[in-house]
């Protein structure tokens, strides 16, 4: 397959169409974790239908101070990217395709949701990319566009805007992609130093420390269920707490306050974390740890019940990065 690079939207609406047309929007210096996008586009669209790959960094959604002459551009490289993953085009349109006359007076407002966590610490960040988002989906006319469960906060607001202002399309969220050492893939992972890097790991390491003390607490949790409410029941969930603890002495046998439970305790064990990582050399500077409603990205509280977003954002030297897992909180018994 050869993929065909294009300039402007009136040479993409010239293409005949046959099938659906999936949209993957990027920001360009592609990696992996575009690629499984650009593939999981390829799977959706199937044989008859079209891969379209946006390539394009949107001024909009770059505040005062932030990295818009940094964000590195690699046209070429993406290209290559793009094709082995099964694109069939790369649009990578110009600044004056996308707003002809300069930014737009108009723009999407990302209400409410846009100003929590993210917004709060980049105000306006999600009215920019709510609005480049609104104006690539018109200008690719798709009937299936993908985004990673990376920027869950984005995805969140992209599926509102859709559902609110009737966007004809359909949005597909698709898992994180990580690499070996558990960092989320990011374009910006390359700014990172190997002293940077290995305490930006505290990030995921954070995730991972929160799901793994829910994960233990959901296990006591059916053992209970199962087991009479006697004194052996008593004694039953005291082994039960001991052998898990052995087995995963980062996640449960962290110094957790006496009597925390549920969402409490998944937040603690994972700021036990990263505050371990701000006494790092070069330290990590959290922005924030949420555990969050993906619905409208409000904390949950302690006897929520349904599905969850654990969230980080940090700073590690002049890189930011964010990160986060889906969690599920079943019913209490």
């Amino acid at each position: 397959m050869t993929t065909t690079l294009l300039r402007t939207a009136d040479e993409l609406h010239a293409r005949v169409r046959h099938g659906r047309r999936a949209v993957v929007m990027t920001m360009g210096a592609l990696h992996e974790g575009h690629a499984t996008l650009i593939r999981t586009a390829r799977e959706i669209a199937g044989a008859e239908g079209e891969v379209v790959v946006t390539v394009f960094v949107n001024p909009l959604q770059f505040g005062r101070g932030e990295d818009l002459d940094r964000y590195p551009r690699t046209l070429d490289a993406d290209l290559k990217i793009a094709e082995a993953a099964g694109a069939d085009v790369v649009f990578a349109p110009s600044a004056d395709e996308v707003y002809p006359g300069g930014e737009p007076q108009v723009r999407i407002s990302a209400g409410p949701m846009g100003e929590r966590l993210e917004g709060a610490f980049r105000p306006g960040h999600f009215d920019g990319m709510l609005t480049v988002v609104g104006k690539l989906l018109h200008l690719t006319r798709p009937d299936v566009a993908l985004y990673g469960q990376k920027d869950a906060q984005q995805l969140a607001l992209i599926r509102r805007m859709v559902r609110d202002l009737n966007f004809g399309v359909e949005i597909v969220g698709v898992p994180t992609v990580r690499e070996d050492d558990g960092l989320a893939l990011s374009s910006r992972n390359r700014f990172l130093a190997a002293d940077e890097r290995r305490t930006a790991l505290a990030l995921s390491q954070a995730l991972f420390a929160g799901r793994d003390r829910h994960a233990a607490q959901e296990a006591l949790r059916a053992r209970a269920r199962e087991v009479p409410a006697t004194r052996a029941r008593a004694e039953a969930l005291s082994a039960i707490g001991e052998s898990r603890a052995a087995a995963d002495a980062h996640a449960v046998a962290k110094a957790t306050p006496a009597g925390t439970s549920g969402p409490a305790a998944v937040r603690c064990v994972a700021r036990l974390v990263l505050e371990e990582a701000t006494r790092l050399q070069p330290p990590l500077a959290l922005d924030y740890l949420a555990l969050v409603d993906p619905s409208d990205f409000t904390e949950i509280p302690d006897d929520f019940t349904g599905e969850a977003v654990l969230a980080v954002a940090a700073r590690v030297g002049s890189t930011r990065l964010i990160d986060n897992i889906p969690l599920t909180f079943g019913a209490a018994s």
